[in-house]
């Protein structure tokens, strides 16, 4: 009688790169020092992934997605509710959810009669990173009325949020606020159609409120006192209404967990009723405890067949354009994967990989290969040595998509239904 193993995938957000000059032509995962990273290569299996196909410039909703084995492109309705239902937040069956950043802008922002915002623009996308006192600047605006629609805002980590309008009549199909670069004014929310023009009405009214709100608070006014960047806008970005997903569980016919840093990764894993623990030090920025990270993996696995990992902080590197944060970032993630490795089962198969990548010269995802290895009792390692986007050209596994890690995992486990007689 056939036994079954379990699985673990850890994810390096935004790890993979292109080579950078000042790093003599190397990436910042192949400069960085990650003997972990490199014996889990040399002991298993390697290739290239597209997390979403060749060329795809994946978001990491839309990338973990796809690495649990749900095609994007049928499933995939906005990144707003995710990052929502994964920072604790009430969603209703017909509400609009977004993900927010607090920004930074300077000049005095007002809304024209055709929904343009005008008079301001866009200093910083994520203020600094501010890590404190965005659950005050909430409370200014969260639970407002416009005409008839409620809107609640609740803070995630560092920058981030997440908003949920409810009320009659509302759309999905809303541009973002968020205009994704610095230098330029806010974009005005449109809407495709009736409902979603309504929608963008009350999302652009909702923007102007906070900058009202927040631009004399008294969390900005001590942040300039200090020399930072104010917090004094929200901009929502993401729109999109809950979808149907089939729970993991029933997918693959065993249990899973998600042990991830950001609300919006958090919420893929509560949609799919996969277990999501808090992790104390588990922060989504650069000083994350990967060794927290690694604890969680392992408590999970003690009563879970399958572990989702996900360190958030090579991916900041990548936009902020910084390699040598990113290098720091790589070796985070080789710490984790040490930790992992050194108390883990011995037919655990273990899978190292990215969901993206995020290049220095580049500072957003681009549509990039990553690097894959896997590693446990039923693979057959290759010649592969080394953890990098190069070295694992030579690996076994060739080319694959991230929809396809699933699918080898499950055979590598022995829980996969056979296809045909």
């Amino acid at each position: 009688m056939s036994t079954h193993t379990k699985a673990s995938i850890l994810i390096g957000d935004g790890l993979a790169d292109r080579p950078v000059a000042d790093l003599d032509g190397r990436t910042p995962l192949e400069a960085a020092d990650t003997p972990y990273l490199d014996r889990v290569a040399a002991e298993g299996e390697c290739g290239q992934m597209d997390p979403i196909a060749p060329g795809i410039r994946a978001g990491s909703d839309t990338s973990h997605l796809a690495i649990l084995g749900y095609d994007p492109f049928e499933v995939y309705t906005g990144r707003g509710p995710f990052e929502a239902l994964g920072i604790g937040m009430d969603i209703e069956r017909g509400d609009i959810c977004f993900r927010c950043n607090f920004a930074t802008v300077e000049g005095d922002l007002a809304l024209s009669a055709d929904g343009q915002f005008t008079g301001a623009t866009v200093v910083d996308r994520r203020a600094q990173r501010i890590a404190k006192g965005t659950d005050q600047l909430v409370e200014a605006v969260n639970g407002i009325t416009l005409e008839d629609v409620t809107c609640y805002v609740k803070q995630s980590v560092e920058h981030r949020a997440a908003l949920v309008l409810r009320g009659p009549g509302l759309g999905a199909a809303v541009s973002d606020v968020d205009p994704h670069d610095a230098n330029a004014p806010p974009h005005g929310a449109e809407g495709e159609d009736e409902a979603s023009q309504k929608t963008a009405r009350i999302v652009n009214q909702l923007v102007l409120r906070s900058w009202e709100a927040f631009k004399d608070h008294p969390v900005n006014r001590q942040r300039v006192s200090e020399g930072k960047l104010p917090a004094n806008i929200l901009m929502p970005r993401g729109a999109g209404v809950a979808p149907h997903l089939t729970p993991f569980s029933e997918r693959y016919g065993v249990p899973g967990a998600c042990v991830v840093e950001t609300g919006l990764i958090a919420g893929i894993g509560r949609y799919l009723k996969m277990t999501v623990p808090q992790v104390p030090g588990a922060t989504g920025g650069a000083d994350t405890d990967e060794a927290a990270l690694a604890r969680a993996v392992l408590e999970m696995l003690a009563d879970h067949d399958f572990v989702l990992c996900n360190l958030k902080a090579p991916d900041l590197g990548g936009h902020d354009s910084d390699p040598r944060t990113k290098m720091a970032a790589a070796q985070k993630f080789d710490n984790l994967v040490r930790d992992v490795l050194e108390s883990a089962p011995d037919d655990l198969h273990l899978a190292i990989t990215a969901d993206h990548c995020t290049p220095i010269n580049f500072g957003d995802h681009t549509g990039d290969t990553v690097p894959i290895a896997i590693r446990g009792p039923n693979v057959r390692p290759d010649s592969v040595r080394s953890f990098g986007e190069r070295a694992v050209v030579a690996g076994g596994l060739v080319r694959i998509r991230g929809f396809d890690i699933m699918p080898i995992l499950t055979n590598l486990m022995g829980v996969q239904e056979k296809y045909g007689a």
